[in-house]
Order: C-alpha cells, then sequence, then structure tokens
C-alpha cells in the first residue's frame, strides 16, 4: 500500500515559501531605490570635489618671486583626486551592475545570485578604503599645511596661500561626505548579503522537503 502523502502540510509549506518570497519584493523595491540613490549622491559628491581641487590654485610674490600653489604640486592631493575620480566611474559601472541585479530579471530571485550580493560588497568596501585613504592623506597635509610643524621646523604655508587652503578644505570636505556616502552603502550591502543569506537558508529545508514529496 502507496503511503499517504499529507498534501495540507505540503500546500501550506508551498504557499509560506510563496508568502515569504512576495513579501521580500517591496523590501527589494526599497533596497534598489536607496542602492540608486546613495551612488548617484557618491558621484555627484565626487565630480564637484574634483572640479574644486582641479580648479585650485593661487599665486604669490615672495621676495620678488612669483610662486603657483596647484593640487598637483603635491602626491597627497593627487592621490585625492585619483580616488574620487576611480569613484565617480566605478559607481557609474555599478549603477549597471544594480539595474541587472535588481531590476532586469527574467526570473525570480534565487540562491544563485548570492555572488553577486556579495561581489557588490566586496566593490563598494574596496571604494570605501580608497576614498578615506585618500582624505586621510590629504588631511594629514591640509593639517601641516595650516598648523605648521614646529619640532620639523615646517612652516604653516596656508597664511601665505589663504585662498588655495580654504577652496582645498572644501574639495576635501565634499570627498568626506563621498566617504560618508560609500560607508552606508557598505552597511546596506552588507545587511541585503546577510539577510539574502539568512533567507536561502531558511528556505533550504522547505525547498527539500517539497522536492521529497
Amino acid at each position: 500500500m502507496a503511503p499517504e502523502v499529507d498534501k495540507s502540510s505540503f500546500s501550506v509549506q508551498q504557499e509560506t515559501s510563496m508568502g515569504v518570497l512576495i513579501s521580500q519584493q517591496p523590501r527589494s523595491s526599497a533596497v534598489f531605490i536607496a542602492q540608486v540613490s546613495l551612488r548617484i549622491l557618491a558621484i555627484l559628491l565626487a565630480l564637484a570635489a574634483i572640479s574644486v581641487i582641479v580648479t585650485d590654485t593661487q599665486t604669490i610674490t615672495l621676495f620678488g618671486f612669483q610662486l603657483k600653489s596647484r593640487y598637483s604640486y603635491s602626491s597627497a592631493f593627487r592621490f585625492l583626486l585619483g580616488a574620487d575620480a576611480v569613484l565617480c566611474v566605478s559607481s557609474a559601472l555599478s549603477l549597471i551592475f544594480l539595474y541587472g541585479l535588481y531590476l532586469k530579471r527574467s526570473e525570480p530571485e534565487t540562491e544563485s545570485q548570492l555572488p553577486k550580493f556579495f561581489f557588490l560588497f566586496v566593490h563598494d568596501t574596496v571604494l570605501l578604503v580608497l576614498v578615506v585613504a585618500g582624505c586621510a592623506a590629504a588631511s594629514a597635509i591640509g593639517y601641516v599645511g595650516r598648523r605648521g610643524e614646529p619640532h620639523m621646523t615646517w612652516q604653516a604655508v596656508c597664511k601665505q596661500v589663504p585662498k588655495f587652503c580654504n577652496k582645498m578644505m572644501v574639495g576635501l570636505l565634499l570627498s568626506y561626505m563621498a566617504f560618508f556616502a560609500y560607508f552606508l552603502l557598505t552597511l546596506l550591502s552588507a545587511h541585503r548579503l546577510m539577510t539574502r543569506s539568512t533567507h536561502w537558508a531558511q528556505l533550504r529545508p522547505t525547498q527539500s522537503q517539497n522536492s521529497s514529496h
């Protein structure tokens, strides 16, 4: 005699799985909007920082000699500019990746997409570290330029070129704001990765029971 299949239990498990998948859809839309908004904000802030840094220049006359201050004369400021430029390009490319990950899907989300969420997390983490490194390097040079270093007999050059230093500080603040945008993005990507992993770990026993039936 063939064993009797508990159809009611099977239907309840199937409805539960479908309910979990349906409840995730509005949350996915909210996460997508937050991801896109923060990336666009980071791009705009980095572009503004680049425009401020590139156009920052001041020429003074000291002891009959003309001295010109530019970002390109400092390796730290060049590094900050490069970090902002990489952030802009990478963020624009990640928007295309997000579109394919969240919107352009012909089939429901599956466990095989977890590596894509992990790649997005790694991408955001790398950019976060890159930008904060550029900001830290520029902050160190900016501090010495404003305060000097008496123990090393380094003079505070910002007294001679205040316009250059003030404008560079604006560019640095914009870069820090882009960093904070990517800090939120990294938290969001990590949360998304963890919730997706937990979600599929919970569904795996249900799916194995359904396949056995």
